[in-house]
């Protein structure tokens, strides 16, 4: 062992809330903190001034709860209501239905980071940060880590819980499938006449979802569409845009009476080191990953975010790693990791997958205006269909268990 280059047992590349989480999930289990380090390119006063909206199911909040990060600055959830714009037809997903207080939540990046932190610098866990790793090299002892200013350590597993394409050595690529949606998501903060509630919406357009999530004094919106029409409608001023959005979504909230500037992003899914060779088409199926890297979270998957699944999903990750890493031997628990996760991930990827496309027209399409009807009038039926309406909340809210 190189005295001159720090080893750890477990290197954590991500120190967002998916790895903060699982840092706190491993002590929590018995880890003890000298053995964990974190690394990031942000520093910490960056990501607690984040201001991004993000999504919180109520399994999140419980996963949270455990390791002492809840609660935290958030607006909660109680209603969903999801609807076809230009047909009838509409579904309503209720918290009461499930006897829960909340269906989920909406938080600021940063107000999610702030308790997590707490709990870090409470039990002493290593962080260096900011300071982003490159690459990853195979090393005797595990993986070198080599960092953006050359400085090197060493784990003896590493765990990615951050999007990016850290590989094993320089000339080996992360096997990926993913999917082009041709869309790209215009985020901005809104608000309307009638103030916020604690009801969610997801409108499905001709072009992608229109999601307003209820945060704060108005609703954080994620409006999906094609790459030209979110061109223009960033290029209009605030009234044109407040008009266009009320063309969108319609008048159940009253007049949208001001939006902070708006930014924008390109939609795709990408399913990294969770392909079977030879089944390039199959997005759902999975391998072992490497021996000396595990991927979680948006590392492993990045998903269109309709449903809003994306830190949901790579929370439970870290919940089901953290778990098997301290039950079983270390070539035992990748097998058994890779092996538990591969339905939640499979069944929430085809979720979001297929909501992201169901009800987009294309000029090539075969699905006309009647079969668009017959799907808008579907989310009607789905309201007479409790089973059906229990399966796919408790989905969202805990996952596939």
């Amino acid at each position: 062992m190189n005295p001159d280059v720090p080893h750890f047992p477990i290197a954590i590349c991500g120190a967002g809330p998916v790895g903060s989480a699982f840092a706190l999930m491993l002590i929590q289990r018995g880890t003890p903190a000298q053995d964990i380090v974190l690394f990031d390119g942000k520093s910490i006063q960056d990501a607690r001034q984040d201001v991004r909206s993000i999504a919180l199911s109520y399994g999140s909040r419980q996963l949270l709860q455990n390791i002492g990060a809840w609660p935290l600055r958030c607006t909660p959830i109680k209603e969903i209501h999801v609807s076809r714009r230009g047909h009838f037809g509409r579904s309503l997903l209720l918290a009461q239905d499930y006897d829960l207080p909340e269906l989920g939540y909406v938080a600021r990046y940063g107000d999610i980071i702030t308790p997590l932190q707490e709990q870090l610098e409470t039990r002493a866990i290593k962080q260096i940060r900011p300071l982003e790793i490159k690459s990853l090299e195979s090393d005797d002892l595990g993986i070198k880590l080599i960092a953006a200013n050359s400085q090197n350590f060493t784990a003896s597993l590493v765990v990615q819980a951050e999007g990016g394409h850290l590989t094993v050595d320089a000339d080996t690529k992360p096997a990926s499938q993913g999917r082009d949606y041709q869309q790209v998501a215009l985020i901005a903060h809104v608000v309307t006449e009638q103030g916020a509630g604690m009801r969610a919406f997801e409108r499905f357009t001709d072009e992608g979802p229109l999601a307003l999530l209820p945060q704060e004094d108005g609703y954080a919106l994620v409006w999906c569409a094609k790459p030209d029409t979110v061109t223009a409608l960033k290029n209009l001023d605030e009234r044109q845009f407040l008009n266009a959005l009320q063309t969108a979504f319609g008048h159940r909230l009253g007049r949208f009476i001001k939006a902070t500037p708006r930014h924008s992003y390109p939609l795709g899914l990408q399913v990294y080191h969770a392909m079977e060779r030879g089944n390039e088409h199959d997005i759902t199926k999975t391998t072992p990953p490497q021996e000396k890297l595990i991927r979680i979270g948006n590392a492993a998957q990045t998903l269109h975010p309709v449903a809003g699944q994306g830190l949901n999903l790579g929370l439970r990750d870290a919940h089901k790693l953290a778990q098997v890493l301290t039950e079983y031997s270390h070539s035992e628990s990748i097998i058994q990791f890779n092996e538990t996760r591969t339905k939640d991930r499979a069944t929430t990827i085809r979720l979001t997958d297929n909501l992201a496309r169901l009800f987009v027209r294309e000029p090539s399409s075969k699905i006309d205006a009647s079969t668009q009807s017959v799907l808008g009038l579907g989310l009607g039926l789905f309201d007479t269909m409790p089973v059906l309406k229990r399966l796919l909340a408790e989905r969202m809210m805990f996952g596939t268990r």
